[in-house]
Formats: structure tokens, C-alpha cells, sequence
């Protein structure tokens, strides 16, 4: 038996597509219909999907368009703060410690969780490139 609940429903229905029908043609055409319907239904999730995506593109290009800073700036803002904490993170504070023990100050600095933050910066960092194969191929 499949592990994937929609191979497992389509498995027990054709088992139960069988018992249902002893005719071996009339069966096969039962089997295909529900091969269909299961094509179908994850045709339409798919159609979902990409329609969510295009909604959600529709609503960057607005903010990105908008010339006010509560709007448009949020994501120059969240960059500027990943990129001060990553900074902080594997620069600054590293430096900072040494030097501070260096010259008799055993001072502990704030440790930042890179986990938490290592989600957003990467997938900002994955955005700017893409954006930046555009420019560079020429594409609006």
C-alpha cells in the first residue's frame, strides 16, 4: 500500500472497482473515470496555487510601485536590519570581543540566534538575485 493518501485512496478504489464490476472493460472504464477525477482534483489545486501566486505578485508590484515609506519601505528596512545583524553577528562582535579581551575587559556580548534570522536574509538574498538575473537578461 502507498504511503501518499492519494495513491492509497486510488489503490482501494480500484479495489473496490473490482468487486463492483466482474466485467474486466467495465471495470478498466470505472478505474480510468476515478484516474480522472484524481487528475483532475490536483489540476485544480495546481490552478489554486499559481492563481494565489499571481494575486500575491499583483500585490509586490503595488507596494514596490508606492511612493510611501510605510509601504514601499519595509523591505529595504527589513535588508538594512538583516544585513546590521548579520554584521553584528560574524564582524562586529567577534571583533569586539577580541579586542575588548585583548585590553583586560571580559565583557559578554549579546549572542544573536542566526536561525531565526538566517530564514528572512536568505530568502531576501534569493529574491535579489533572481531580480538581478532579470536586469541582467534585460527583462522589465
Amino acid at each position: 500500500m502507498a504511503l501518499d493518501p492519494v495513491t492509497a485512496m486510488l489503490d482501494i478504489g480500484g479495489k473496490v472497482i473490482d468487486r463492483l464490476f466482474p466485467d474486466p472493460n467495465q471495470a478498466a472504464a470505472a478505474k480510468l473515470e476515478l484516474i480522472r477525477l484524481q487528475q483532475s482534483g490536483e489540476l485544480a489545486q495546481l490552478t489554486a496555487d499559481v492563481d494565489v501566486a499571481k494575486g500575491q505578485m499583483a500585490i509586490n508590484e503595488a507596494e514596490a510601485a508606492s511612493n510611501s515609506v510605510f509601504v514601499a519601505g519595509w523591505r529595504p528596512f527589513v535588508g538594512w536590519v538583516c544585513g546590521a545583524a548579520f554584521a553584528y553577528k560574524f564582524v562586529v562582535a567577534p571583533a569586539a570581543a577580541f579586542i575588548l579581551t585583548a585590553y583586560g575587559h571580559a565583557v559578554v556580548l549579546p549572542v544573536l540566534d542566526f536561525t531565526e534570522m538566517s530564514t528572512v536574509l536568505l530568502g531576501m538574498l534569493d529574491i535579489g538575485a533572481l531580480r538581478m538575473l532579470e536586469k541582467v537578461k534585460g527583462v522589465a
